[in-house]
């Protein structure tokens, strides 16, 4: 008889964000409410959880790292690139390095820019994906239309806010 599947941390926290859900009676997920009362419940993150979530404070806060370029532009300071490296057992590493757009070099920029872009890529596909099967299994009204081409919005935003961030 095969062994029964161990579920995955994400496949428990889904279960247990499903489980508020129906509990408040609430159709949506306000995640610092879950969080709250996953905690009240017991729930409490791994030891090995701190080294990650220490990562990803870090990560959020180089994002937010904005400088004024010489034409007073307001551009993102740090830049992720990630790289695989062949470890000396022949298996695969990946890490990312932070690079300031000040003294990266052309290919480290290119590299980060160019995986940047593709995680704009993928984001739209995911959506059109969602949107697709929205309009198809239930959508009871107009089909929501979503266009990818972002040239006229790039231009908007350059002309009517500059460098304003936006916040939706």
């Amino acid at each position: 008889m095969a062994k029964p599947k161990r579920k995955t941390k994400n496949e428990i926290l889904q279960e247990k964000s499903e489980q508020w859900r129906k509990q408040t009676g609430n159709s949506s997920i306000n995640l610092a409410e879950v969080a709250s009362w996953l905690m009240k419940e017991g729930w409490e993150p791994e030891p090995a959880d701190a080294l990650k979530m220490l990562k990803l404070e870090l990560q959020r806060a180089l994002r937010e790292q904005y400088i004024e370029d010489p034409q007073g532009r307001k551009v993102r300071q740090k830049h992720p690139e990630r790289r695989m490296v062949e470890m000396k057992d022949g298996s695969h590493e990946q890490f990312v390095l932070w690079h300031d757009i000040r003294e990266a070099t052309r290919p480290e920029m290119q590299a980060a820019f160019q995986q940047r872009r593709f995680g704009v890529v993928l984001d739209c596909h995911r959506l059109k994906v969602d949107v697709d099967s929205f309009n198809e299994n239930w959508n009871k009204s107009t089909e929501i239309q979503m266009e990818f081409d972002f040239r006229d919005d790039m231009a908007d935003l350059d002309h009517d806010i500059g460098d304003d961030e936006v916040d939706l």
